[in-house]
């Protein structure tokens, strides 16, 4: 894959943008991005990132490849919109991060969910036979509840999922566990209330963010290109204008997003009301 270079990247800022749900997609895509800014020496990279949260393992890769190109350039990340959930984990991973003060962002938790449909099965006379190779199986199966042991399967999941997102939001902020626990279920917050918190360093806009990344490297900003490194997209993807990004309904009075992919049971970091 080519991407469009100027000669100098070494006296420009790089920018990676990370939107919306993310999934594999948006993992294969930002970890390619980073390649590129560490071997085209960029000496700082722009984070931009406006998401309500997505997959646990995608959001584990990322955090982890910028904590490694963290230690060798300087990294910032600039929250936009919201910035919840797997938002605020792959947020951590920068050496520093900027917030508008309306932000929406925390939402620090794990959840799994299913559909129980039993009743309106029985009543549409629908039943299913399942074979099975284990009990736990078909755990989650939309047509029947939950026993108690699998519930107690699913929480201990969740737990062990919980204390690893903890874990990650203490290192990359330098908080104490017990701190992080203090506030970590499940709220949001605003990029205000987030500064207090300790999870934000500066109130400010993307453009704020990208001036202190250039003065991190002793660039001048008002001097200094911001190279945007974006996948090019096939004539195809534009048409069709991300038909595999995750969908999205917005409901309440304040646009809360529900965030559903198609994954049934599957762990995800979401932004939810």
């Amino acid at each position: 894959m080519i991407w469009p270079f100027k000669p100098s990247s070494k006296k420009q800022i790089a920018r990676i943008e990370i939107t919306g749900a993310i999934a594999p997609k948006t993992r294969e895509r930002v970890l390619e991005a980073l390649e590129i800014v560490e071997e085209k020496k960029f000496p700082a990279l722009l984070l931009r990132i406006d998401s309500p949260g997505g997959t646990v393992a995608d959001s584990q890769e990322i955090y982890s490849a910028l904590t490694k190109l963290g230690g060798k350039i300087k990294i910032v990340a600039s929250f936009g919109n919201i910035s919840a959930s797997g938002g605020i984990y792959i947020g951590v991973g920068a050496n520093h991060i900027v917030s508008n003060a309306g932000t929406i962002t925390g939402s620090i938790g794990v959840i799994i969910r299913g559909n129980n449909l039993e009743k309106l099965l029985d009543k549409v006379g629908v039943s299913f036979q399942v074979i099975k190779s284990g009990p736990y199986k078909d755990i989650l199966s939309f047509d029947r509840n939950l026993s108690e042991e699998e519930e107690k399967i699913l929480q201990e999941l969740i737990d062990s999922t919980y204390e690893q997102f903890v874990q990650t939001v203490a290192e990359g902020r330098k908080l104490s566990v017990e701190t992080v626990k203090s506030f970590a279920d499940g709220r949001i917050f605003s990029g205000e209330q987030a500064l207090k918190l300790g999870l934000v360093d500066r109130l400010g806009s993307e453009k704020d963010a990208f001036r202190w990344a250039c003065e991190l490297v002793k660039l001048d900003p008002d001097k200094t290109e911001c190279h945007t490194i974006e996948q090019p997209k096939s004539f195809v993807d534009r048409v069709l204008n991300g038909r595999t990004q995750v969908k999205s309904k917005v409901g309440s009075s304040i646009n809360w997003l529900e965030f559903e992919l198609a994954t049934s049971g599957q762990p995800l970091w979401l932004y939810r009301p």
